[in-house]
This record gives C-alpha cells, sequence and structure tokens, in this order.
C-alpha cells in the first residue's frame, strides 16, 4: 500500500473503534429500558447506528488495503450519511427531553415529579393510556419500588433518614405520594393518610399502600419515568456528541488521504506513460 493508502486504512480502524461507545451507550439504553426507564425507542437507532460504522468501516480498510476504489467510495459516502443520521438523532433526544425536571422539596433531598412540567412528543407517548399500560407494568416488574426498602436493627429507617435520601426519578415519582398530599411516613412504600391541603394534587387520593399498586397509577410516577429518560437520553446522547466530533475529524482525515491516494495514481499512470513515449519500443519488421 502506499502511504496515503496506509493512512486510509489507519483511520477506517479508529473509525472501527469510534463504534463501539455508540453501541454501547445503545446497548446501555436496552438495559435502562427493561429495568428502570421501561420505554424502548431510542436504543435501537443506536445500536443500528453502531453497527452500520462497524461494517462501513471494515468496507474502508479493506478497501484501502487491496486499493480498491469503489469500496473506499462506499466508504465515504455511507459513512457521511451516518454521521448525519447520528447528529440528527441526538438532536432529536435533546428536543423531546428539552423541558421539565424534578421540583425542590424544601426539608427533602429528593425532588418530587409533576407530570404537567413536561411536555411535547415524549410527555404525549408516556402518558399515553395505551402505552402507560405496559410502561407501569415494566416498573412494578422490575421491583424497584421493593428495592427501596432499608432497615435499621430490624426495622425500617426513621423518617428522618428517608427524606435525606437521593431517590432516582421513579423512585420518588411511583414508589411514595407527593409530599404535598402530607402523607404520614411508615417505611418507604407505607404511608397513613395526612391532611390534603385544599386543590391539593389528585394523586393523593390515587396512593394506596397495596405494593402492587402504591402510585402506579399517578400522574407523579409518569413525571418519575419521563424525568429517569431525560436523565438516560442525555447521557448516551452526550456520549454520542464526542463520538461524532472524533468521526468527523477521522472522516475530513480520511478523505484528505484518499484525495492524495488517488492524485498519486493518477500521477503514477501519467509517470508510466511519459515514460513509454520517452522511450518508444523498437519496430521490428
Amino acid at each position: 500500500m502506499t502511504a496515503s493508502n496506509s493512512l486510509v486504512g489507519f483511520f477506517n480502524f479508529l473509525t472501527f473503534l469510534t463504534s463501539v461507545p455508540v453501541l454501547g451507550a445503545g446497548i446501555w439504553l436496552s438495559s435502562r429500558a427493561n429495568t428502570a426507564d421501561c420505554l424502548k425507542f431510542l436504543e435501537w437507532p443506536f445500536i443500528t447506528i453502531g453497527v452500520s460504522i462497524m461494517v462501513v468501516s471494515l468496507a474502508g480498510f479493506a478497501g484501502a488495503c487491496y486499493r480498491n476504489t469503489y469500496l473506499l467510495r462506499f466508504y465515504l459516502v455511507a459513512m457521511f450519511f451516518i454521521i448525519v443520521a447520528l447528529i440528527g438523532f441526538v438532536i432529536f433526544a435533546y428536543g423531546v427531553t428539552s423541558r421539565g425536571s424534578g421540583r425542590v422539596v424544601l426539608g427533602r433531598v429528593y425532588r418530587d415529579y409533576y407530570l404537567t412540567d413536561y411536555s411535547g412528543w415524549l410527555e404525549e407517548r408516556v402518558a399515553d393510556e395505551k402505552y402507560w399500560g405496559d410502561i407501569s407494568s415494566c416498573v412494578r416488574e422490575s421491583k424497584v419500588c421493593a428495592r427501596m426498602r432499608r432497615e435499621l436493627g430490624g426495622v425500617p429507617e426513621p423518617a428522618e433518614l428517608f427524606y435525606i435520601r437521593p431517590l432516582t426519578p421513579v423512585e420518588s415519582g411511583c414508589c411514595k405520594p407527593p409530599t404535598e398530599c402530607n402523607f404520614i411516613y411508615v417505611n418507604e412504600t407505607m404511608w397513613n393518610p395526612g391532611v390534603v391541603p385544599p386543590g391539593g394534587s389528585m394523586d393523593c387520593a390515587r396512593w394506596s399502600n397495596d405494593q402492587e399498586a402504591l402510585c402506579y397509577a399517578c400522574d407523579s410516577c409518569k413525571a418519575g419515568v419521563l424525568g429517569s429518560l431525560k436523565d438516560s437520553w442525555r447521557k448516551a446522547a452526550l456520549i454520542n456528541i464526542i463520538t461524532i466530533i472524533v468521526l468527523v475529524i477521522i472522516y475530513g482525515l480520511s478523505y484528505a488521504a484518499y484525495r492524495n491516494s488517488r492524485k498519486n495514481d493518477t500521477n503514477e499512470a501519467y509517470g508510466a506513460a511519459r515514460m513509454t513515449k520517452s522511450h518508444p519500443a523498437v519496430i521490428r519488421i
């Protein structure tokens, strides 16, 4: 291989390595979708893009090794569209999670989550009863609320310790009643009714000490899932932003090396033809 082709091959190897964090982000989102977030959507685009980067980079590496122009062109064209697609999904991930977050609660480390704080496509999808039935079942089956329980000396931890725990959005929204309900703490997932202020949240009436019900039918639980999705999707998007920057740099260097390789190939061909004309073959009769 020429030096330019060697560079193209090296850059393709680097491209192959960049597929790992993209694929890893997709697999991580997939695991979260089965345990905490309970909404499968963005993980498959990231997994597909990660696998595509692997395949295309291997094709480009083969093209560089065997000086196959068609494979190198395929690599450059395909990688361009992959980068565009990755940018599109990152923008989408940030766009649909741009609104809403937990509210600070006086005297608590954890936050409370309200569905009215969220809006847009993601909120409509989670709040839709057609999807919420499966999502709430997933949250229940994940046993996230059961794992909250802690004991000190064989008894549930006191309220003072519970109030300073940094609960996840799903734990805060689905496993306890909203703080504004003024319920009395018994343990992490059992609360006695208190004095609900006028105009209080409808979730106060939806709360149940039944461990199979809790607040899974509450708007706060939907908001908690949205808060969890926002955290997960933005973490994955941040990883992919870094990957995009690296991919764009590698792509630019690969394109420059490819152009230089093509230029060298043209010069070699032109030089060979000129040498033939300078020393014409002897015509034998």
